[in-house]
């Protein structure tokens, strides 16, 4: 187990796994790191690198699984959410983990996996536009909502909605001061330059044309 992750005032382990969405994990990285006495871990299966659904990048695990018992927070990308939940072994250490958090993240399709976890087993969560159905198959109700948060379980819709999670989070374990001051770090001021970031604000041709990528 790793000493350093446990003892860290505020341990943060963001779990990373093959055909995961990056922004879903760096966003709130950006985020979660700047808490006053955080330590950031990304924790795989296996140390070493971990390739994401694009298969153009690769981050590192710093640990993994068997070294890390325990968090203060933990995050949860979305991305190839159905190999993680069919993999017994990363929704037992998921379920152990969440046991000892303040607090559970998922982002984007991350709460599916949650959910196969037992982690989240019913009420409210956000997750992809694209994945509301799957999350009722689960006994929970798709959330509309960037960020949902059921006690100590939070949740962001797809992959920019991270780092509204993570500044949500943020607020919460420290002070909204906290949370302001990292937002203004980052320069996190959202102009989007189209109003087509939801399938309830985007044209139905440009909802199609999204569709047949994400097949």
């Amino acid at each position: 187990m790793s000493n350093h992750l446990v003892e860290a005032s505020r341990a943060i382990a963001v779990y990373i796994y093959p055909g995961l969405t990056a922004l879903d994990a760096i966003g709130p990285y950006e985020i979660l790191r700047g808490l006053p006495g955080a330590t950031v871990q990304f924790v795989a299966q296996e140390r070493g690198p971990v390739t994401v659904d694009s298969t153009f990048l690769r981050l590192h695990a710093d640990v993994s699984w068997d070294e890390v018992k325990q968090a203060d927070i933990l995050v949860v990308p979305g991305g190839n959410a159905p190999s993680q939940m069919r993999n017994p072994a990363a929704l037992a250490w998921l379920r152990q983990i969440h046991a000892t958090t303040r607090w559970t993240l998922s982002v984007c399709t991350g709460s599916l996996i949650l959910a196969a976890a037992g982690v989240i087993t019913g009420g409210e969560a956000a997750t992809h536009w694209s994945a509301r159905d799957h999350l009722r198959r689960f006994g929970v109700t798709p959330s509309r909502a960037r960020v949902t948060r059921q006690g100590k379980i939070i949740t962001a819709a797809g992959v920019s909605a991270g780092i509204d999670a993570a500044l949500t989070l943020a607020a919460l374990e420290c002070d909204q001061s906290t949370a302001e001051c990292i937002q203004l770090f980052i320069e996190y001021a959202p102009q989007p330059p189209f109003y087509a970031g939801t399938p309830e604000t985007a044209s139905p041709e440009v909802i199609a044309r999204t569709r047949l990528f994400l097949k």
